[in-house]
């Protein structure tokens, strides 16, 4: 499905492959700040914008998520660093994780008004936007790799991520396995 905005398209039910690890680390900085001022200020209703968040980066990418947009189209293009593509399916996975976890919070926190349990959920949320945000660990991704290790998550899925993690695969900085020194290795 395309959106259509004068003379700009975009697809909007759509995810980007490969994804920006400089926007994506953007946003996990802005999903650590936002779900630390939900816990932090007794803000329940801030759950609904963070799972919103979420769950309009699992269909949409940026496209449909206010911080997706702020983060690459406001704040990413002023920084002086250069694209990082790493692979979009596991970034989108990690995102339908997040999703999980924000939309379980908000329903926890303002339909059956337990909030102890959101702010348990939230500080997950948290805690993996900010291994993401500030160390460049994804989580989301790790769990990626283990189920396409395990067959769970189909190679053709992301044909880049294969055996991303497996012995003697030497990721580059796009996180893209060196398959020709592997293959050259091998002979």
């Amino acid at each position: 499905m395309a959106l259509v905005v004068g003379d700009r398209s975009w697809r909007v039910f759509s995810f980007p492959d490969p994804v920006d690890e400089v926007s994506a680390r953007l946003v996990a900085g802005g999903v650590v700040a936002m779900a630390a001022v939900a816990i932090a200020f007794d803000l329940r209703p801030l759950t609904v914008v963070i799972a919103y968040g979420f769950v309009a980066r699992v269909l949409t990418g940026p496209t449909l998520s206010p911080l997706g947009q702020v983060v690459t189209r406001v704040v990413r293009p002023r920084l002086p660093v250069p694209p990082r593509p790493v692979p979009g399916p596991p970034k989108r996975f990690a995102q339908g994780i997040g999703a999980i976890l924000s939309v379980t919070a908000a329903a926890l926190a303002l339909v059956f008004q337990q909030w102890t349990a959101a702010q348990v959920l939230l500080a997950a949320l948290v805690a993996a936007a900010s291994l993401e945000a500030f160390l460049g660990l994804c989580l989301g991704c790790r769990v990626f790799s283990v189920l396409m290790r395990a067959g769970v998550v189909p190679a053709r899925v992301c044909v880049r991520c294969d055996d991303l993690w497996r012995a003697g695969a030497s990721p580059d900085r796009s996180g893209v396995p060196d398959r020709n020194r592997r293959v050259q290795q091998s002979r």
